[in-house]
């Protein structure tokens, strides 16, 4: 992975944590809390959408993909917090 990859791939973790937490929160997390919410939420929304046989593509579809997995992320770790 380049370094124009590696941006990319952390703006979307960014994006992707903000949008999930603002979803699910009503707030972000900060700038690294979003990062690792959204890379992790890339990885689960993945999983999901793949298991569902949804493929979503390019920069918008990843964006997607990953705050939807951020927002599952989220209202699990939520339901944990709970118990």
């Amino acid at each position: 992975m380049d370094i124009q990859g590696l941006i990319i791939f952390l703006a979307i973790g960014a994006i992707a944590g903000w949008l999930a937490g603002t979803l699910m929160k009503g707030g972000g997390f900060g700038l690294l809390g979003n990062i690792i919410v959204g890379i992790i939420g890339a990885v689960v929304g993945g999983f999901v959408f793949g298991l569902l046989g949804i493929s979503a593509g390019g920069l918008l579809g990843s964006v997607i993909t990953a705050t939807a997995g951020a927002a599952i992320l989220l209202f699990v770790v939520g339901l944990i917090k709970k118990s």
